[in-house]
């Protein structure tokens, strides 16, 4: 398969990057396991997690994601086969969250622990703290390369003047700079991404990895009225689709999909891999089946008058 490179990192990305946040929460280990063996069999071999995932299901503390993923490293010894981005900020309880010195210096050891690896590839601020000064964080991120826990450091939701700011912090100070930003961006969701902060991951030529890139789903043509949502884990996600932009996305995706012999969720992904700046989208798959249908999706080519329907369908 081919790759692409993360920004100035050094790290080469599949067309598509594994999503982890379905590990432990809507796949439990064993299915997980399933996953990931075909995945990296298939040249699939980047997964991104957070240190986050899964808190939000009753009873779980968090790291759930990342344990699933350290215990199928050490089965499985294909820890330098794979490229493991997880993520840091997020709140894990009073005293866990944020970008502070401290926090950063434990919470990697958390993670390295349940990853069960002494690196990890592309360690990213899961979101913002602007209660912590730039130059403290991205210190912080420095002495984590220069120990060899951490190749190099990403963003997950920055606006783009946070951006363009931790960037000149880093340029400045003669620090590690994000080579990477993960935003909420696809089809259904443009408006935060497209303008300023695609122009900044641009300028600085930053790797960009969109999460969400099947807009939890909805992008897949399985919920097309809110009897289709039913009790679904993602159900309040996706009802904010189920209106008339949402509903002319999913029938030029039908188009397409029909041309190609593929299906809506397989274009959406290409359309969103054909974007300028964009190194890989990031899916997630809660079965073989689905996971099958993203490999297709990686080989998928559009032609431009089928992505300049798709631009006008979603505008």
């Amino acid at each position: 398969m081919q790759t692409r490179a993360l920004g100035k990192s050094g790290i080469q990305l599949p067309a598509i990057v594994l999503g982890g946040n379905v590990f432990g929460w809507t796949a439990d280990e064993s299915t997980s396991f399933r996953i990931l063996d075909r995945a990296v069999a298939a040249g699939l071999n980047a997964i991104d997690t957070a240190d986050v995932y899964t808190k939000w299901i009753a009873g779980h503390q968090g790291g759930e994601s990342e344990t699933i993923i350290g215990k199928w490293l050490k089965e499985t010894g294909n820890r330098q086969r794979v490229v493991i981005a997880t993520k840091v900020g997020m709140e894990l309880g009073p005293d866990r969250k944020g970008l502070s010195a401290g926090w950063i210096t434990q919470a990697v050891e958390d993670s390295l622990r349940r990853l069960q690896t002494d690196y990890i590839d592309l360690y990213q601020s899961h979101r913002d703290d602007e209660d912590t000064p730039l130059e403290e964080t991205l210190g912080a991120f420095a002495r984590l390369i220069e120990q060899g826990k951490v190749r190099a450091i990403g963003a997950s939701n920055y606006t783009a003047e946070r951006l363009a700011a931790a960037l000149h912090t880093s340029e400045t100070l003669g620090l590690p700079r994000f080579e990477s930003l993960q935003p909420h961006y696809n089809l259904v969701e443009r408006a935060l991404f497209e303008g300023d902060l695609h122009q900044v991951c641009r300028d600085h030529d930053l790797g960009v990895i969109p999460y969400y890139a099947l807009a939890a789903g909805f992008l897949t043509g399985k919920y097309r009225s809110a009897a289709d949502v039913g009790d679904s884990a993602r159900a309040k996600r996706v009802e904010m689709y189920l209106n008339e932009r949402g509903q002319k996305v999913l029938a030029a995706l039908d188009c397409i999909a029909h041309a190609h012999n593929a299906k809506p969720g397989q274009v959406a992904i290409a359309w969103l891999a054909a974007r300028p700046g964009i190194t890989a989208p990031i899916a997630s798959a809660t079965s073989i089946a689905q996971l099958d249908e993203l490999i297709d999706a990686a080989n998928l080519a559009l032609k431009e008058d089928e992505i300049d329907a798709l631009d006008q369908a979603s505008a």
